[in-house]
């Protein structure tokens, strides 16, 4: 196991990622945040907050969307279950 160094600083939504490997940056919230690794690799994240359970996807540029349709899917299925249940 070797060391690492990872710095990391908030504005707002929006995350700038320093380590060794250079500067990423990502845009979200809790649950959800899509972003550029400091290697050129454009990822998506949804996870469920507070319970160590997500999902990631990553690749070149182009290929983080999986997350939005997963979190979409997410979305549109507990506002139809709600709605049934109104």
């Amino acid at each position: 196991m070797g060391f690492y160094y990872r710095k990391s600083v908030s504005l707002g939504p929006f995350r700038v990622n320093l380590n060794k490997s250079g500067v990423g940056y990502s845009v979200g919230g809790r649950g959800f945040r899509t972003g550029m690794s400091a290697r050129g690799k454009r990822y998506s994240t949804f996870n469920i907050p507070g319970t160590g359970v997500g999902y990631r996807t990553s690749g070149k540029s182009g290929s983080g969307s999986g997350c939005l349709v997963l979190l979409f899917g997410v979305v549109g299925g507990a506002g139809i279950i709600i709605w049934k249940l109104l």
